[in-house]
């Protein structure tokens, strides 16, 4: 086969001709200041707290800074005072911590000292009371995450110390196969599904003690005003920071490393106005993915993600650098990932969008711009609506109005990779000044109505005007 040939598969759609480059190059100039624009006010909304200067050290309230015993109480009390008190930062110093779940309050900084290890404790019942929390984009009553907020308003987990949830092969992490002789999440994973399906009252979803669904690290639920800045986050349960229904919430220097089953790095979910910058990801799942609630439950609730900044952000291991979905019913829209770089061949993707007619929701104004990625394993783009049950149900998946510009990319078995539907097929997909290099298959587009490429090279070929 001739290298022309070689060059692009496209089994639906066309690629944009006939447009004059005058008025292409007023349009393109028109649409990037609106852009840019949008961005730049998303960026004015999103402001950090600001705490009163009271400090509480944990120590104080009997904290053990040996990791001996365990120091839940202690620290919980603190919380609990400096929230009386209209606010402050409570203090984890210099030393080992064990402890439960914490429930972050409105006003409070935690802060953890440079040398502060806060180990979470391994046993379930440490993670109760229930909560109201989310899981895999479904509400229930759950065991706790390791750190909650619940309508909470100016909270912050701050310092360069370190969370670890101590998810292992043997604790947490075997819940999701059953192995090593415990339990599986399937059973009651698919329960859950079905109490939503069934728009069960959330109130009967009682799960926790005698049930395998594992928890989050960090969750604010339902609350504004959310910074977590410096920490180092590891070995969560299961996703690891993973934002609710939120709003203005800032993930700033962050590390966040974990390679056990779904430890998702940052998730924000039907969330409003975040920023995720200058960033370390190291994860077994999607290093940042975006959701919005699952199927039935998804529309119920029917809030999108939205407004959402990535930027300067380095990213490892992770079945995604930037992923938009799969629970995703309540749609995303203006997401703007620039300045990224993504590197391991244990990266699957670098941009993935993720839905099926199950799912639904509208996925719409996605901006991927000047992001490096050199290297990862199977797609640079990819846009899938066959994900998990594929075209199985009528809600028709709404995906439009993505644009990648200035990627530069080497590895990887595609370029861009789109599997959509002859009933609702990929439309304004915009790919401008982009290099890929070293993919087995530079283009399969499925189903995508008038592609526009600009100035793209893959493999040394300019795609085809």
């Amino acid at each position: 086969m001739s290298k022309k040939r070689d060059l692009m598969y496209i089994t639906a759609g066309m690629v944009l001709t006939g447009i004059g480059l005058a008025r292409l190059a007023k349009q393109e100039k028109k649409g990037k200041e609106a852009d840019e624009n949008e961005k730049e006010q998303i960026l004015k909304q999103i402001k950090a707290p600001v705490f009163p200067d009271r400090e509480l050290n944990v120590v104080h309230y009997g904290a053990d800074p040996k990791g001996i015993e365990l120091s839940t109480k202690a620290i919980q009390s603190a919380i609990d005072d400096a929230n009386r008190l209209k606010g402050g930062r409570v203090l984890i110093p210099k030393g080992t911590f064990l402890t439960g779940a914490l429930e972050l309050k409105s006003n409070v900084e935690l802060h953890l000292h440079n040398n502060a290890y806060v180990m979470f404790s391994q046993n379930p019942k440490h993670y109760l009371p229930l909560v109201l929390t989310r899981y895999e984009g479904i509400e229930l009553y759950n065991y706790s995450p390791l750190i909650y907020a619940h309508q909470a308003e100016n909270i912050a987990i701050t310092g360069n110390g370190t969370l670890d949830g101590r998810g292992d092969d043997h604790h947490w992490w075997p819940w999701k196969y059953g192995t090593n002789g415990q339990p599986s999440q399937e059973r009651d994973r698919q329960l859950l599904f079905d109490m939503a399906e069934k728009r069960m009252p959330v109130e009967e979803r009682i799960f926790g003690e005698g049930h395998y669904l594992r928890s989050s690290f960090i969750q604010p639920y339902q609350c504004q005003h959310v910074l977590i800045e410096g920490v180092t986050v590891k070995d969560s349960p299961m996703w690891q920071i993973h934002p609710v229904l939120s709003q203005n919430v800032i993930v700033r220097h962050v590390k966040v490393i974990g390679h056990g089953p779904n430890t998702d790095g940052v998730n924000p979910e039907s969330c409003q106005n975040v920023l995720i910058e200058d960033c370390y990801f190291d994860n077994g799942d999607d290093c940042i993915a975006i959701k919005s609630g699952r199927n039935e439950d998804g529309r119920r609730i029917g809030i999108p993600s939205e407004n959402i900044v990535i930027r300067r952000n380095e990213m490892r291991d992770g079945h995604g650098g930037v992923t938009i979905g799969s629970e995703i019913s309540g749609g995303v829209r203006h997401v703007y990932a620039e300045d990224n770089m993504m590197d391991s061949p244990n990266l699957d993707r670098a941009l993935r969008i993720k839905t099926n007619s199950v799912r639904g929701g509208i996925i719409e104004h996605i901006y991927f711009k000047n992001n490096t990625v050199k290297s990862v394993k199977h797609e640079v783009v990819c846009i899938d609506m066959m994900y998990e049950e594929g075209d199985a149900g009528p809600h028709r998946p709404v995906v439009r109005h993505i644009e990648v510009e200035g990627l530069k990319s080497n590895g990887g078995q595609y370029g861009v990779k789109i599997a959509a539907y002859p009933h609702s097929p990929v439309t304004h997909f915009k790919m401008k000044d982009c290099v890929i290099e070293n993919v087995s298959y530079p283009l399969s587009l499925e189903h995508a109505v008038s592609p526009s490429f600009q100035q793209v090279i893959i493999n040394g070929e300019q795609v085809n005007q």
